[in-house]
């Protein structure tokens, strides 16, 4: 499934995270930055200890926010790691969280002057956050940042990995159908 918003193509694609060929991948980070499961685990495996280097040095990063470094093998030039909150019923600040780390990796892609970046779903799978709620606010920051934010990025893709969660592409293009139908009826 594809949008245009502007001159940026917004694609939902199944996948493998680590086999994108866009500017930056972005990396559902552990704030300490030192690899983990999932996305996590795959971008530092297939990426190399390069990726690793460059994440000690940096030191870690506050949940909410991203920092980028280099791809090492991988077929991205970049990685954004972005750290979403690891989901918790009882907090309130859950959606404003996931919504800054794709926000903040959004703006670091505009910073260095990105054209592509491919989006895993943050925060869903070892993070717990509800897939569903999870695909909305990914979808909605994204969006508005696009609209509102300078920028010159061509291609915003989110790589769903059917083998974590077989829902993840219905339950994304669900919540882009409804984004979309809100923005036209709001």
């Amino acid at each position: 499934m594809k949008v245009q918003v502007n001159d940026t193509v917004v694609a939902l694609v199944e996948g493998d995270i680590t086999d994108q060929d866009t500017d930056a991948v972005v990396n559902a980070a552990h704030p300490d930055l030192l690899g983990g499961q999932g996305v996590d685990g795959a971008i530092h495996t297939k990426g190399g200890p390069e990726i690793l280097a460059e994440c000690r040095r940096i030191r870690g990063c506050p949940v909410g926010g991203a920092v980028i470094t280099g791809a090492g093998r991988l077929r991205a030039r970049f990685v954004i790691h972005a750290v979403g909150p690891v989901y918790d019923p009882q907090r309130r600040d859950n959606a404003s969280l996931l919504a800054s780390a794709y926000r903040n990796s959004l703006r670091i892609a505009a910073a260095y002057g990105l054209e592509s970046i491919a989006f895993p779903a943050i925060s869903t799978g070892a993070f717990c956050f509800p897939m569903d709620e999870g695909a909305r606010i990914a979808l909605e920051t994204s969006l508005g940042f696009l609209e509102r934010e300078e920028h010159g990025l061509n291609l915003v893709r989110f790589v769903l990995y059917p083998r974590e969660n077989p829902r993840a592409y219905a339950l994304f293009a669900a919540a882009l159908r409804a984004v979309l139908d809100e923005r036209r009826s709001g």
